[in-house]
């Protein structure tokens, strides 16, 4: 690959600007498609990772199994499932839960806010203990959290998220200090979740929580039953042995054997990342394989254009031929070509690719890596050698005799 044969090929790119332009188009577009696509599986991944661990990554989470125990006589309901005080304190023993370090109770309903006229419905109200803010990872934004004189005094107090802010109040108002009416019941707003946006199930922000006394006596009455239990583990290498306390201490309070089904279902956000990467992961695999056939038809492409100039340059081939050029001269000289056309497409496929990486909005945060942009670049070339070499044989395998009688 010498000096000439760069001379030549970028005279050949430039006798036919507009042929070339599109032929690197396709290049640009399989580049550019490679990097933003990449980059927006790498974002969606990260951001699915953030949410989960927001629910704490040493937490465990026990719920009602709705559908266990089959149905009753009558065959058309499940029969009634209750998490209750019993196994709240049957996991605080720490003698048989030695890898849990906290255990709380929350209740959970939803209902309707009003303030000063403007109303709006809450997809989730926990009630639930200050402990329940270390398990679940909770931090406040402005004002405070629960403590244990607001429990102790059934304080009609409580906490909001940042959406019931927006939808309630509005954007950018401080709500602490405010009265708000839940069901006909006044509360006093003390402060302000930190965002954490959707899990996956729901929005994180659009909650309220308020002292568990206050929320048994004056909104789900006196129940005897939890919609939900939150342990944390003692650590987070702990956690695979707190998860099996945790479903023993249950299957002896609840008495199910061990070949039976349990009635409740314990799960908890270590699990739920692994899953969550490993979609994110296959999702983002084939974000990438289908920014990489268009990559590939990019090359078809440059294979196509450099069939057409060695049926152009025959004679050209031929008289180069005849005056001395080698076979290998005539291999690099189109080989060059065609480097140089997906080059330089790959070259403006990155920049744009990079460029358009950069807009963030609707939830889309593309990241972009160093080692996509590379890779991406470097498969460009590639397929430039690779759609080259069968153009670039056939030019080089011409004798000058056959090259110079071709009209």
């Amino acid at each position: 690959m010498t000096f000439d044969s760069m001379r030549v090929a970028l005279r050949g790119v430039l006798a036919n600007r507009m042929r070339s332009a599109l032929t690197m188009l396709g290049i640009l577009i399989g580049t550019a498609a490679v990097i933003l696509l990449v980059g927006v599986g790498q974002g969606i991944s990260d951001k699915v990772q953030d949410q989960i661990k927001s629910l704490g990554t040493n937490a465990i989470y026990v719920i009602p199994e709705r559908n266990s125990r089959g149905q009753d006589r009558g065959g058309t309901s499940a029969r009634r499932v209750r998490l209750t005080q019993r196994d709240v304190e049957a996991l605080s023993d720490p003698v048989r839960g030695s890898a849990l370090a906290a255990v709380t109770p929350a209740y959970s309903t939803s209902g309707t806010l009003t303030w000063q006229g403007t109303t709006y419905s809450l997809s989730s109200v926990l009630g639930a203990e200050p402990v329940f803010a270390h398990v679940r990872n909770v931090n406040v934004l402005k004002g405070r959290w629960l403590d244990e004189e607001d429990v102790r005094s059934r304080a009609k107090v409580a906490v909001v998220g940042v959406t019931v802010v927006d939808k309630l109040f509005g954007k950018g108002f401080d709500p602490v200090g405010q009265q708000v009416d839940f069901n006909n019941i006044r509360f006093r707003i003390i402060g302000v979740l930190e965002p954490k946006g959707s899990n996956g199930f729901q929005d994180q922000d659009d909650v309220m929580v308020a002292p568990i006394s206050t929320v048994r006596e004056n909104i789900v009455g006196n129940v005897d039953s939890y919609n939900l239990i939150a342990v944390q583990a003692a650590s987070r290498e702990a956690l695979p042995e707190a998860m099996v306390q945790v479903n023993s201490i249950l299957r002896r309070t609840h008495r199910i054997g061990p070949a039976s089904p349990p009635d409740f279902v314990v799960f908890n956000a270590a699990s739920l990342l692994a899953a969550g990467k490993a979609a994110a992961k296959q999702f983002q695999l084939l974000l990438g394989v289908v920014a990489g056939i268009s990559l590939l038809i990019g090359g078809i492409g440059v294979m196509n254009i450099m069939l057409v100039t060695v049926t152009e340059r025959t004679r050209e081939i031929g008289i180069r031929k005849a005056l001395g050029a080698q076979r290998s001269d005539i291999l690099s000289q189109f080989m060059v070509e065609a480097m140089l056309l997906a080059g330089l497409g790959g070259i403006l496929g990155v920049a744009i690719g990079v460029g358009a990486g950069q807009y963030s909005g609707g939830g889309l945060n593309p990241v972009i890596s160093p080692s996509a942009v590379v890779l991406s670049f470097g498969v460009s070339i590639l397929i430039g050698v690779f759609f080259g070499i069968y153009p670039a044989s056939r030019a080089a395998a011409l004798t000058p005799i056959e090259a110079l009688r071709y009209e």
